[in-house]
């Protein structure tokens, strides 16, 4: 793993919240003044694919990055705020479920958070 992959997972790894690439960018570039934005999607995209770190997808949304520990998260579909949530491992009764043997998941639930919940409110929208 190289010095850049190795301090990107250190990042993401000890980030109290969900980065963006620029997000981890800017970090990055307090100990690595002339690293490049490529640098840092490229390693991205290869910490997530080796499974070293967990990409959240959120349509209309950059991409955040999240460690690979097990945990869920709730999802504010009107502002898109990423909230870490624990559960209970489902996969036991996914597999009964289904039949079939599973190998990850990834669980989002759809709320409003409590801010956008007051200005519907207020807003009188639905």
């Amino acid at each position: 793993m190289t010095k850049y992959a190795e301090k990107i997972l250190d990042i993401v790894e000890h980030s109290d919240c969900h980065m963006t690439a620029e997000q981890v960018f800017d970090r990055l570039r307090r100990d690595f003044p002339r690293v490049a934005l490529a640098t840092v999607y490229n390693n991205l995209n290869r910490l997530a694919e080796e499974g070293h770190i967990r990409r959240l997808s959120v349509e209309g949304m950059p991409d955040r990055f999240d460690r690979t520990q097990r945990h869920d998260h709730l999802l504010c579909r009107r502002c898109g705020a990423l909230a870490d949530i624990r559960l209970s491992d489902l996969t036991a009764w996914l597999e009964k479920e289904t039949g079939i043997p599973i190998l990850a998941y990834d669980l989002k639930l759809l709320y409003l958070c409590n801010e956008c919940r007051r200005k519907v409110e207020e807003q009188g929208e639905n």
